[in-house]
């Protein structure tokens, strides 16, 4: 019996490895949808069971229009964009591809915090333009030895404990909270755990956010969060734009409770009409923000070798699924 997969996006100019690694059983077809699988016919998808998905979102109208779908395989590491609810009532497994852009991300998220507490991204601004500051350096509560600072991770999953290892390295104490992890992994990792996202937050200098997106994630740190972590402190988001309340950074930053923030993710990306008031004062260069604020259009993963990555990866996860009937990276419909 043949199989049948979808790429939906014509990701690649050839599908030779996917075809290689799915085997003789399974049919590849390619889309050549570029914002939304509405975009694609009926009669393409009409037999597909297996369904490989990189920037599109896969909702619960989309999910319906694949009679025979089986699996579907985010690949990237979040999977906030599959209706899993949908999913879960047709008994189809939805799967990510969890050991990608592990040391990308977390590397990201060290140098978002180093540029920011060293002042690279200060004298960056400084030194441009007409009227650059003068050749001296500049008082700021930004500048902080890391020595000094505690690096605080929300989330000790893969990438959590990536960057909590890198940190380690460039002599940050390190605190984490995650309730998932038992009991011992900080031991194990040679960090400290903190008992509550409170305790967290009030001793961290430097705050870096590794936690996916589900209904307990979303919006979880708002103003009286931010408020919690010491003044001139510093936020790093890498994982996911919604987890922060960005209208609320902008009202820590804009009085000075925070010191700076580094977003590789907003809450709306590409962000439409209208743009929150932070990214605006980011976009006008307003003087309030200088050296403060770096925003990254969700590229911390981005290496040659990652984009390889994922792309043999998630087609792997794909061929142990459908084919061999495995649970590879399958996420459990309970994990939100």
């Amino acid at each position: 019996m043949t199989l049948t997969v979808l790429e939906p996006e014509g990701l690649y100019p050839d599908t030779q490895l996917e075809k290689d690694i799915l085997g003789p059983g399974v049919r590849l077809l390619q889309g050549n949808a570029k914002a939304s699988i509405a975009e694609l016919p009926d009669s393409l998808l009409a037999d597909v069971e297996g369904l490989m998905t990189l920037r599109m979102a896969v909702p619960a109208d989309q999910i319906a229009r694949f009679p025979k779908l089986k699996v579907i395989v985010r690949m990237g590491v979040g999977y906030d964009r599959v209706d899993r609810v949908a999913a879960a009532a047709r008994g189809i497994k939805v799967c990510n591809v969890p050991d990608y852009g592990t040391m990308e991300v977390a590397e990201f998220a060290v140098l978002l915090a180093l540029s920011l507490r060293r002042g690279l991204i200060l004298y960056h601004d400084t030194q441009r333009g007409p009227n650059p500051a003068g050749w001296a350096k500049i008082e700021s509560p930004l500048h902080r030895r890391q020595q000094a600072q505690t690096f605080g991770i929300l989330g000790l999953g893969r990438i959590g404990t990536a960057a909590a290892l890198r940190a380690k390295a460039f002599g940050y104490r390190v605190v984490f909270f995650d309730p998932a992890l038992p009991n011992g992994w900080d031991r194990a990792v040679g960090i400290e755990r903190a008992p509550s996202l409170e305790a967290l937050l009030a001793q961290s200098d430097v705050l870096s956010i590794h936690t996916p997106l589900t209904r307990h994630t979303r919006d979880l740190i708002g103003e009286r969060e931010l408020r919690l972590m010491p003044k001139g402190s510093v936020l790093v988001n890498t994982a996911r734009g919604p987890i922060v309340q960005i209208d609320a950074l902008e009202k820590v930053l804009r009085d000075n409770h925070l010191a700076g923030a580094g977003l590789d993710v907003i809450p709306v990306e590409p962000p439409v009409a209208p743009v929150p008031g932070l990214l605006q004062a980011y976009r006008n260069r307003e003087p309030w923000l200088e050296g403060r604020l770096v925003i990254t259009p969700h590229i911390a993963f981005h290496t040659p070798e990652a984009w390889d990555d994922i792309r043999r990866l998630g087609v792997e996860t794909m061929r142990d699924v459908l084919v061999r009937g495995l649970e590879t990276n399958v996420i459990p419909p309970e994990s939100d």
